[in-house]
């Protein structure tokens, strides 16, 4: 008898724990399906940021991924809106520029599908990737760090000249890396041996041939600070206290040696016979002086 009742209990606890979990996945998905209808009728997407900071050269992994409801009006280019676009079975991407926690993910700081971290990814088109020889004093003391703004000065001896001159190169060229390092989200020094540059072509020629005819330093600057359109050269001439004033003027054309030009000549007539003599002015450079020199009798 107590056992019969024993059964009745039984079936009776698992009718309403079957019952239980009905209405509950009922009720859930209720949910799910209102929070999917509000998200809609308020014109919200789904899309991919960081759940983790991003470095440079890290894959794509899901636990550094999340999804959040984005304003489908201000959606970011080249924003993912599923897994299967952002991690595609089999293949993977790269991160190539550092993102922080939040940010959105976007196709512009990833590698394609399958690809690898590398330094052209980061160069904007019709620019080049090109490497100069820094020092801890050249690189100033390392603070120039990749995502910089720099000058790039030459000093040099001119041709035919003892003295050395300082030009500025380049103006506002971006630092991409220092060494081998390309991330751009550092703060603290770091002084390298090389630091690559984005330039032109054209530009990329001439730091190939500066370094060979002269010894490059970078200045540092600030991004927004606009480029000038007239620079100057400064020789040892100006390395003394107070303004720029203008010391050196180019390479010298004049001749090592001037020769003595005869400006005017003035004839002793007047003086006592026995001065037979010419005044001759005679000009060597800058300086002039009279000669009182003999003539001939009778002259």
């Amino acid at each position: 008898m107590l056992q019969g009742r024993s059964l009745i209990i039984l079936a009776f606890a698992i009718l309403f724990g079957i019952c239980a979990v009905i209405v509950a996945n009922a009720y859930l998905g209720g949910v799910e399906s209102q929070k999917a209808a509000d998200t809609a009728g308020k014109g919200m997407v789904r899309i991919a940021v960081a759940n983790a900071p991003l470095d440079f050269g890290q894959p794509v992994t899901p636990e550094k991924v999340r999804f959040v409801d984005w304003p489908s009006w201000s959606v970011p280019e080249g924003a993912f809106t599923s897994t299967e676009q952002l991690m595609p079975a089999g293949k993977q991407h790269v991160v190539l520029r550092p993102m922080s926690v939040n940010e959105p993910i976007l196709a512009s700081k990833l590698s394609g599908e399958g690809g690898r971290a590398t330094l052209a990814a980061l160069l904007r088109p019709e620019m080049r990737a090109y490497a100069v020889r820094v020092s801890d004093v050249t690189g100033v003391a390392g603070f120039v760090l990749p995502g910089d703004v720099v000058d790039v000065l030459i000093t040099r001896q001119p041709t035919g000249e003892g003295a050395q001159i300082t030009d500025v190169l380049l103006q506002n060229v971006r630092v991409i890396a220092i060494d081998q390092d390309a991330k751009d989200d550092k703060s603290d020094p770091m002084v390298g041996k090389t630091a690559t540059l984005e330039v032109n072509q054209v530009d990329a020629q001439k730091l190939a041939l500066a370094q060979q005819v002269g010894s490059l330093s970078l200045a540092l600057k600030k991004p927004a600070d606009e480029v000038k359109p007239m620079v100057e050269t400064v020789g040892t001439e100006d390395l003394r206290d107070g303004a720029y004033v203008g010391g050196y003027s180019g390479p010298s054309t004049a001749p090592s040696y001037t020769a003595p030009v005869v400006r005017r000549v003035r004839y002793g007539f007047g003086r006592p016979a026995a001065k037979k003599t010419t005044t001759v002015e005679v000009i060597r450079g800058t300086a002039s002086k009279d000669y009182e020199v003999g003539r001939y009798v009778g002259f």
